[in-house]
């Protein structure tokens, strides 16, 4: 079985979408299907159509989800150390061509969102930058070419 490192607050956020389909999810989705059902004929139902397709995809992803956190491997970042870049890390960088910083912490491809600055470990980025040490200077291949990124700090938080 593959195992899906992950930080202990990705995990929480995971069990937390989990409890939230099975238990106020689901049961508002079969409320809506007998709704549905009790206006009479289900061949031009739209809402009975459109209740199902919610049903589909919550099971799915509590299918997916149940997938996932059983496959977990929790590592904590603060037991981490050093100047090296690995998974758990905050990495600081800065852009050369820019001259902008930006600061992401690598996680789990199932807790990712860069919009938190949550880059995946599996991005191109994080796979650049895993391995590393601070003051080196990186190349990621990007759509308009490669660009360079200096690494300004590492931190275990």
């Amino acid at each position: 079985m593959q195992k899906f490192p992950m930080t202990l607050p990705g995990l929480q956020r995971l069990e937390e979408e989990l409890r939230n389909l099975k238990s106020v999810e689901r049961p508002a989705v079969i409320a809506a299907i007998a709704e549905a059902r009790s206006h009479g004929d289900l061949s031009e139902n739209a809402e009975y159509h459109a209740a199902r397709e919610r049903q589909s995809f919550i099971e799915g992803r509590v299918q997916e989800l149940e997938e996932v956190i059983s496959a977990v491997e929790v590592i904590d970042p603060k037991s981490l150390s050093g100047n090296m870049v690995k998974f758990g890390a905050t990495v600081t960088i800065l852009d050369e061509e820019t001259e902008k910083e930006m600061t992401y912490q690598i996680v789990g491809q199932h807790e990712a969102d860069i919009k938190q600055a949550r880059l995946s470990v599996s991005s191109p980025l994080a796979k650049a930058l895993i391995g590393k040490k601070l003051g080196q200077t990186i190349s990621v291949p990007a759509p308009g070419g490669d660009r360079t990124y200096e690494i300004l700090t590492v931190e275990f938080k």
